[in-house]
Parts: C-alpha cells; structure tokens; sequence
C-alpha cells in the first residue's frame, strides 16, 4: 500500500483550490447583476410611464383604473397624434421640425469644428498649445446656463436675436467635443502612420482625410451623438433668443403648453398631447443612437492591448 507524497498533496490542493473561489465569484456576479437590473429598472420606469401616458386621453392620466404605470381600457394613443395635427393650428409639427434643423446644424457643425480642433491639438506642436488647452478644460468648468445672458447680448448686437442662427451659433461649439478627440487621436493615430503618410508624398489634408479621420470615426460618432443630443434638448438658449412661436424647439413649445394647461388659460387642457408629444420628441434620439451605435462600439477596447 503506497504512501501519499508532498506532490499528491500539492495535486489535491490545486484541484480544490477553484472550488473554494468559484462560489464567492458567483456571489459577486450575482450581486453585479442585480446592481446593474436596479438601474436599468430606474432609468426605464420613465420611460414606460410615457409610453404609457401617451395611450390615455386627458381625463384618464388623471382618473383611471390602471393606474400611473398601466394602461386604462381604452387605447387613445392615435387620437392623441391626431390631436398633435390640430391642436393650436398643427404648430406642433414645426417646433420638431426646428428642432431637427437645429440638432442637424448643430451636431453636425460642432463635431466638424471639434474634430479640427481636436485634432490639432494632439498631432501638432505650436506655441500656447498647453496654455490653450488649459483653457479649453476650464471652460468646462463653466455652466452653459451662466453663459446664456452674455450669448444673448452678444447676439444681439449682431441682430441675431428671434433668428435660427441665434440657437445654431452657439451650438457649434462643444468643449467637450475637443477634449474627446484629443484624448483619442493621442491613442488612436500613432505618430509613425501619420509620418508614413507623409513621407510617401501626402499632403496634410490627404493625410487628415484618407488616414486620421477613418481611425478617429468612433470618437467623431460619439462626439456627433453628445452635441446632438445636446442641441435637441436644449431648453434655456432658445427660451432667452427666441420669440416666434413658428421658431421654438419642441423643448420649449412643450413647455409652453404646460404652462397654460396649469393655469388653465382659455380651457387649455392638453395634458395628454404633452405627453405624447414628449414620446415622439426622443424618438429620432432613440433611432439615432441604434443607428450608429455600431461605429462607437468598436472603440470600446482602445488601449486594451499594448
């Protein structure tokens, strides 16, 4: 009958050793995921209580036998949009038609004039590079609501003021946006492709074009996803500029609406196509980001193999 040696001990205690960890791992996992399932729940309840609300009809958001966060018998979600073509002369069409144009301008200018910035910031050495930059972060220190009142003045010394450049302007620029892609050309472009481009006769904007730019396209798509979502949601800028109900933004027409639905002004009780016109309003938002969630995915792993 043999003896068992060190090494069969060593054997044994190897085999056990994963038991021993692999139950307190599930523990953690598990406590992971119901972590995560209690956000996602937090997040989504407003949500549904929209999608919800936009089914109801007036009375029913207010009186109803399923409650807040369920639907009533009745289904008056279609009606509600039908309302959305009449009501107040079908206005409500042209305030997301303002807000398309303005996040479009908007997005699209900021995250052009960001990737410029951005860029040059990180492949390029010149003088006051570090100072600038400094205050390039600084000024994300700075509220955009505490910039609004010098904006306004601003323009309207140029007779800017009731105008749609009034809200485009100042959303073209995103500090953030530069920041970004700063942070990621220094990762993203290494300094030998971009003097390989150059050596085999490529001029600075050939090699910003047909080499920087197809690297840097998941910081430009979520750059482009930030300033637009920025620019839709914007509420207090085109509240202080604008005076034309024909030029408000959905934000702030809807907002308009609630105000006299409280007070109540003229019989005004549109309760419902609030809320339904506040479901349709993040709509392009939603279809926007599962449209290009694909180009900014693919920059989750940068720096994750050296």
């Amino acid at each position: 009958m043999s003896t068992p040696t060190l090494q069969d001990d060593r054997t044994a205690n190897d085999a056990r050793a994963p038991r021993a960890t692999t139950k307190p791992r599930r523990q953690v996992r598990a406590g992971s995921h119901l972590l995560l399932l209690a956000f996602a729940v937090y997040f989504l309840i407003p949500l549904w209580w929209l999608l919800v609300a936009s089914t109801k009809s007036n009375s029913g958001l207010f009186v109803g036998s399923g409650g807040p966060l369920w639907f009533n018998g009745d289904f008056n979600f279609v009606e509600n949009v039908k309302g959305l073509f009449t009501h107040d002369g079908g206005i409500y069409w042209t305030w997301f038609r303002n807000s398309f144009v303005y996040a479009l301008a908007g997005g699209v200018g900021a995250t052009l004039l960001s990737l410029l910035a951005g860029y040059g910031f990180a492949m390029y050495r010149f003088r006051g590079r570090a100072f600038l930059f400094s205050v390039l972060l600084g000024s994300l220190m700075i509220p955009a609501t505490a910039l609004v009142i010098p904006t306004f003045v601003l323009l309207s010394d140029f007779n800017l003021i009731d105008t749609m450049w009034a809200v485009i302007l100042p959303s073209l620029l995103s500090p953030i946006g530069v920041y970004l892609i700063r942070v990621y050309a220094q990762e993203a472009l290494p300094q030998d492709t971009i003097d390989a481009a150059r050596v085999d006769g490529a001029g600075e904007l050939r090699t910003f074009f047909r080499v920087s730019v197809p690297l840097l396209r998941p910081a430009v798509v979520t750059v482009l996803l930030l300033t637009t979502v920025a620019t839709w949601n914007n509420f207090f800028l085109p509240l202080a500029v604008l005076r034309s109900q024909k030029l408000l933004p959905v934000t702030v027409g809807l907002s308009n609406w609630q105000a006299l639905s409280s007070a109540g002004a003229g019989n005004e009780q549109a309760w419902n196509l609030i809320v339904t016109g506040a479901l349709l309003s993040i709509v392009p938002l939603i279809v926007a980001f599962l449209a290009l969630q694909r180009y900014w995915q693919s920059g989750l792993t940068l720096g994750s193999v050296k």
